[in-house]
């Protein structure tokens, strides 16, 4: 059974393993719809991405925007639908009126939607076709992969007295260094160049070709044991907050599960045999 879908962000699941999530309001440059609603934008990218978590029949799962946008952030303009506000409100589930009730909604609704994203298994790729503003800068930094364009950009809240959140102060200082980080948190403003210098971005094409350039690493991708790509995913995430001999203990552990698993048979049986392998995860 598939997510509930809704018209301002698109699940398009092709044949080829390759599930696209694409904002959908690009009159608003993809503006997020709401905040931490059951029908908002952020909490339906984080059910859009553990439904193909969990969906056998997808392999790399590509987070985009239609239009000339990749994601504006919040809508600072705009008011939330009834619709989209559903029947359970995720930001107040359980929480409390009183003085720290706006800073118990943001980290129960919006900050752990966002950790989703960061929490899937199968490879995960920001295809960033244009500004990535504030709330969807981050969910671009929670990706695995950042592929960009001459049409990136990403800009920071702080013209209206916000700080970078939802994770991107984690993700930004590990993949770009401190200085590099702080020097964007002081501006605002990362243009896509640099962002690849910094290795913000993984590659930078020019927009004719980034959805070529997309769909090829997605090829690639699908062609190795999705076991593999999982466990290596896992480890080196963990590796960020841990220590050598930690990691160490955990590549040891991995490698004696793989070992035993049906895809690593049957990778060694197609070598043999001089034919593409057929993985079923297990």
């Amino acid at each position: 059974m598939g997510p509930k879908l809704v018209d301002h962000l698109l699940y398009e699941h092709e044949d080829n393993g390759i599930l696209w999530i694409r904002f959908n309001r690009p009159e608003r440059m993809n503006a997020i719809l709401g905040s931490s609603e059951e029908n908002g934008t952020v909490a339906k990218v984080g059910e859009y991405m553990r439904a193909g978590d969990d969906d056998p029949n997808v392999r790399v799962i590509v987070l985009t925007g239609i239009g000339r946008g990749f994601c504006a952030g919040a809508d600072l303009k705009g008011g939330v639908p009834d619709d989209v506000k559903g029947e359970n409100f995720v930001g107040n589930r359980n929480i409390v009126e009183g003085t720290d009730a706006s800073r118990e909604r943001f980290f129960h609704g919006f900050t752990k939607l966002h950790k989703d994203i960061s929490h899937i298994r199968k490879p995960t790729i920001a295809m960033i076709n244009g500004p990535a503003v504030g709330s969807g800068m981050d969910m671009a930094l929670h990706c695995d992969i950042r592929i960009g364009c001459d049409r990136t950009r990403f800009v920071t809240y702080q013209q209206v007295g916000q700080i970078i959140e939802n994770g991107g102060s984690y993700y930004l200082p590990k993949i770009a260094g401190l200085g590099r980080a702080l020097e964007f948190v002081y501006t605002g403003h990362l243009d896509a160049q640099r962002a690849f210098e910094w290795g913000v971005l993984n590659r930078l094409v020019p927009f004719d070709e980034l959805e070529a350039t997309t769909r090829k690493l997605c090829d690639d991708i699908i062609k190795a044991p999705p076991l593999v790509q999982w466990v290596s995913k896992r480890i080196m995430r963990s590796a960020l907050d841990s220590t050598l001999e930690t990691t160490m203990v955990l590549t040891s552990n991995g490698s004696d599960i793989l070992a035993s698993s049906e895809d690593a048979t049957e990778a060694r049986r197609a070598f043999i045999e001089k034919r593409a392998p057929a993985f079923k995860a297990r």
